[in-house]
C-alpha cells in the first residue's frame, strides 16, 4: 500500500522544484506510458526466461517511476486513487465473477459467450 506520507513526499519533491507547471495531463500520460514501456523493455529478448528474475532491482525502479507518474496524474486531476481503485475492483468483480473466471485468462466478453 502506498502511504499518504509517501504521496506527500512525491508531491513535495515536485513542488520543491516548481515542476507542477509542466505537469499537464498529456505530458503526464505520455511519461506514464514511457515508464511502463521501460518496464516492458526488461522482458524484451528474454527468450524462455519469462520472469527476467535477474532484473528485479531494475523492475522496482521502473515500477516506482510508473507509480510516481500515476500519483502525479491523479493529483493533476483531483482523482482519489483509493476511490478509483475500489470502483474499478467493483466493476471487475461484476465482469469477472469467481464462478465464471476462476483459473481462466479469458476476457470478460469471452466468459459471457462461454456461459451461453
Amino acid at each position: 500500500m502506498i502511504s499518504d506520507d509517501v504521496i506527500k513526499k512525491i508531491l513535495k519533491f515536485r513542488d520543491d522544484r516548481d515542476w507542477k507547471q509542466f505537469h499537464n495531463g498529456k505530458d503526464l500520460a505520455i511519461s506514464l506510458n514511457l515508464e511502463a514501456s521501460e518496464l516492458l523493455e526488461l522482458f524484451q529478448w528474454s527468450g524462455t526466461d519469462l520472469t527476467a528474475a535477474e532484473k528485479v532491482e531494475k523492475m522496482k525502479e521502473e515500477l516506482a517511476d510508473i507509480l510516481m507518474y500515476a500519483i502525479l496524474f491523479a493529483d493533476r486531476y483531483g482523482i482519489d486513487l483509493n476511490e478509483a481503485l475500489e470502483k474499478k475492483l467493483q466493476q471487475n468483480n461484476i465482469k469477472y465473477p469467481v464462478k465464471d473466471a476462476k483459473g481462466k485468462k479469458d476476457k470478460y466478453t469471452e466468459l459471457k459467450n462461454a456461459k451461453k
